[in-house]
């Protein structure tokens, strides 16, 4: 039996908003990470910490990533929206992560778009937000960040997404980006700029090659430590406009790329109605994640590796709920994989499941390490 799914999962979806169990949790991790490093130690909470990474954690060297310089102890990250304000941090590391991603966070504190604002698409194992970036700010990001680092939790990369502030226009973006990164530059190991979110008013546009290259050329002149800088792109764009995204990210050498954000498709969706508003799918705002979002992703990616030959760096996100999926995307050309919708619809075990999965993917193929499998299927 899968206590998770069997049993917690049903009550929680069937009685409580989703969005009111995602701060307590958060709030529960909060707690737990800031007591790995009190003195005198919290002894039930160290018992808990260590438990949780007896039940969650697969280490094996044969999993170990590196890139741009960092050490990732597995491909399987948390992706940005979970931890929006950096207030779990390193304690990821003990549900299994290899990395996480922090954020969206913006320069100016916002509360985000009106609840409702996340649902659950049960049938289709998806999620529709629409969230707007609701965050404390880079300011306050950096005051959670500051005391986070521990010796006893797993030591893992941290990245922050950056997003623009809904309250700056999109002709100041740059300089939004810019102040957000000036004081987050020295806490995260790779940072993404976020053009791609549906849910904040023409940020989209800013993926016009134009206007990205002003943002991301803003930023690396700033870039004093040198940090990895991604841009994550939306699974909507034509073939033609990610080329140009691709074009200008080989021309200015970035770090990578993380294919996919949400998508505003709706096609193939069993999901017709929404129940907690009563209005048809296609007429509410927002970007759906999940199992949906997997082929197209996996497509993206593809076709990323393929333009550039296996040049840039990929961070695959979008439906990965099991080890098949996992091996998808990482033989399609992606190197690191980025779960959240699966995990809330898989549970804590998933990342375990995944790389143990993965292992015996490898040896199923006789391969030695994951990176030999990264872009196998263009090699067949």
């Amino acid at each position: 039996m899968n206590l998770y799914q069997d049993i917690f999962r049903p009550i929680l979806f069937a009685t409580a908003d989703p969005e009111w169990v995602h701060r307590q949790f958060i709030a529960s991790l909060r707690y737990l990470s800031r007591q790995q490093t009190v003195i005198p130690p919290n002894i039930v909470a160290r018992a808990i910490a260590s438990q949780m990474r007896s039940q969650c954690c697969f280490p094996e060297e044969r999993l170990q990533q590196t890139l741009w310089g960092l050490t990732f102890p597995n491909p399987l990250g948390l992706a940005a929206g979970f931890d929006k304000n950096g207030e779990v941090g390193q304690f990821w590391g003990a549900l299994g992560f290899g990395f996480a991603e922090l954020g969206t966070v913006t320069w100016h504190p916002q509360p985000g778009n009106p609840p409702p604002r996340l649902f659950r698409l049960i049938e289709d194992q998806a999620a529709l937000n629409r969230m707007g970036f609701n965050n404390c700010g880079a300011k306050m990001m950096a005051q959670n960040l500051t005391p986070v680092r521990s010796p006893e939790l797993p030591p893992i990369p941290i990245g922050i997404n950056l997003g623009k502030s809904k309250v700056t226009a999109l002709e100041e973006a740059m300089e939004d980006y810019r102040d957000s990164f000036e004081v987050l530059q020295g806490l995260g190991d790779y940072f993404v700029v976020n053009v791609s979110s549906p849910n904040t008013p023409g940020l989209r546009s800013l993926q016009a090659p134009e206007r990205l290259e002003q943002i991301l050329k803003t930023l690396m002149d700033i870039n004093a430590d040198a940090k990895p800088i991604l841009v994550k792109i939306a699974p909507d764009l034509e073939t033609g406009e990610i080329q140009a995204i691709l074009d200008l990210a080989l021309e200015l050498d970035l770090g990578g790329v993380i294919a996919t954000n949400t998508t505003i498709s709706r096609t193939g969706l069993k999901t017709q109605r929404l129940a907690k508003t009563g209005n048809l799918l296609e007429d509410e705002a927002g970007g759906i994640s999940g199992a949906p979002l997997k082929q197209r992703s996996t497509d993206v990616i593809r076709e990323i590796w393929q333009y550039t030959e296996g040049k840039l760096p990929i961070i695959g996100t979008g439906g990965v709920a099991s080890a098949d999926d996992a091996w998808d995307k990482i033989t399609a050309g992606a190197s690191l994989l980025e779960v959240y919708t699966g995990w809330i619809y898989q549970g804590p075990g998933l990342a375990k499941q995944v790389l143990s999965g993965l292992v015996a993917k490898l040896e199923q193929q006789g391969l030695s390490h994951i990176s030999q499998a990264v872009g196998l299927a263009h090699q067949t």
